[in-house]
């Protein structure tokens, strides 16, 4: 979906700030907080609306993604060129915490960490693809995920000033 609609539309539903990055539905606002579900609710009926076909709808706490980010669950990681760092969003809080480290049978990818609604994960791409690694987060936790690359949600976090 285009940016500036999307952008648009949550000003229309008189949010403030309203800023997205890059073109991958990534977007901070200020503005009357309901709940979380209703919020999510609300922003979803309005894009599906707008859009003709349902959109699902994460959303974070400006301040839960500054926390992540300072944790850094990523500080012990020796990173290199074919490794990629990916906080996965969950919707819903964690039935159950995995047992950690999980390692995929090709050993290529990782889930290192977990909180309530956060997964923390390393993919070294010169053994597999990324999406063998995301078809194993759906499938393990649902298609009501969404993941972001350490270095976008970093740049999320620029957003949030």
């Amino acid at each position: 979906m285009p940016m500036g609609e999307l952008r648009k539309i949550l000003e229309n539903m008189g949010f403030q700030e309203v800023k997205t990055l890059l073109n991958s539905g990534n977007i901070t606002f200020k503005g009357e907080l309901a709940s979380e579900e209703d919020l999510r609710e609300q922003i979803s009926t309005q894009l599906e609306k707008e859009f003709g076909f349902p959109i699902p709808v994460l959303l974070r706490k400006g301040q839960d993604i500054l926390k992540t980010i300072a944790q850094d669950p990523f500080k012990e990681i020796e990173t290199h060129k074919d490794l990629r760092l990916y906080v996965t969003f969950l919707n819903n809080s964690l039935k159950e915490r995995p047992l950690l480290p999980w390692v995929s049978q090709d050993r290529s990818f990782q889930i290192i960490g977990a909180e309530d609604k956060e997964l923390y994960s390393i993919l070294d791409v010169s053994r597999s693809k990324t999406t063998d690694a995301m078809n194993h987060l759906e499938k393990t936790y649902g298609k009501d995920i969404t993941t972001r690359n350490w270095n976008t949600l970093t740049k999320i976090a620029g957003l949030l000033d």
